[in-house]
């Protein structure tokens, strides 16, 4: 082969290697066709195979070993798709919600073994297209791990803390976002806050439907009360607060919940809106936690919490499902430590107490 043969065949296989390669399972050809053509608008990604059930599912994920799989089914067989893939042949997945979806639903999926539950109307518009095949590029070579049955194995009851006082001892607090990959690693850092002795307020970026299903998954197992929070509710020592879609969750005066639908920004609520808030009014006694997800909000905001001594802390890459957020913290100098996954509920306790990990 001659040497520009050679360049082209190279050309042709670093194109190739940079190609997203995705499958698609859902249940009628039409919307097979509508789901490829936006998924394949900015020819980086191509629809690798289709599959219209779970079993073709998994039999097609064995067979071509795609990078990602997307799940739009019905809500009655999607779940049960989910487990079988991540029981048998584990891949990054994620579903695309139809209007029959429920709160509850999405957790499940994610509890599954989904990264995401991406909310979709009933037909794809343009802005919808581009917000799926981010999500797609995203995800791609998360690493995954198999789940028996499809399920995590659901944690041992724990008994509950009593709420402290109002605004909580010596005025420390606990605030922690997290985005894609978020709630099962929220869950994790929740399970651990026994002894925590402040306010946690949390922001996950989600769409608003579903909050109601990921409250309920993280009062189940998390050893204190978990909440939605509420504009002007004056917070309260061991217990948890999420903030509820389409506001920004900030700390005001007098240990108070602010719920703000201002500033318009990508995500609302924001993790940098907290984070803001919460460097002005706790200063040193306050701990910042990045967990897990795409982007960087949240990187300015634990600056400010660092610039003002409070800890900050952001979940390692080896630990994470999507490195964004951690790494944008990190690499601004944002995260006073980088820690994995499974430590970081001890330090934050241990903060909240009077003890710096």
């Amino acid at each position: 082969m001659s040497g520009a043969g050679r360049g082209a065949s190279d050309r042709l296989a670093a194109r190739d290697a940079r190609m997203v390669r995705v499958l698609v399972v859902t249940d009628t050809a039409a919307r097979r066709a509508e789901v490829g053509r936006g998924l394949e608008a900015d020819g980086d990604i191509t629809v690798t195979g289709q599959a219209r059930n779970a079993l073709e599912a998994v039999a097609e994920v064995q067979r071509l070993q795609p990078d990602v799989v997307i799940i739009d089914l019905p809500a009655a067989v999607r779940l049960h798709a989910v487990e079988q893939i991540m029981g048998q042949a584990p891949i990054p997945i994620l579903v695309m919600e139809r209007e029959e979806a429920s709160a509850a639903s999405a957790t499940d999926l994610i509890r599954a073994g989904a990264l995401g539950a991406i909310a979709g109307p009933g037909r794809w518009t343009p802005a919808v297209e581009a917000d799926v095949r981010r999500h797609v590029r995203l995800v791609r070579g998360v690493t995954v791990v198999r789940h028996p049955r499809g399920r995590n194995s659901t944690a041992a009851p724990v008994d509950r803390l009593p709420a402290d006082a109002e605004g909580g001892p010596s005025g420390r607090l606990v605030a922690i976002a997290a985005s894609t990959g978020g709630p099962a690693a929220l869950a994790t850092v929740l399970a651990g806050m026994t002894g925590v002795a402040a306010p946690v307020l949390v922001v996950q970026h989600i769409h608003v439907d579903f909050v109601d299903g990921l409250i309920e998954w993280m009062a189940r197992v998390a050893p204190v009360p978990v909440q939605l929070a509420t504009d002007g509710e004056v917070v309260k020592a061991g217990v948890v607060y999420v903030g509820p879609g389409n506001l920004h969750l900030k700390i005001g005066p007098g240990s108070r919940i602010v719920l703000d639908p201002d500033p318009p920004s990508r995500h609302r609520p924001s993790a940098d809106q907290l984070f803001f808030s919460v460097a002005r009014h706790l200063g040193p006694a306050a701990v910042g936690v990045v967990l897990t997800g795409m982007g960087e909000d949240g990187a300015a905001g634990l600056l400010a919490m660092r610039q003002r001594g409070g800890l900050t802390i952001a979940q390692d890459e080896g630990s994470s499902a999507v490195f964004g957020m951690p790494r944008a913290a990190h690499l601004s100098g944002a995260a006073s430590m980088l820690l994995p996954l499974p430590e970081i509920a001890a330090a934050v306790v241990a903060a909240t107490v009077g003890r710096r990990p």
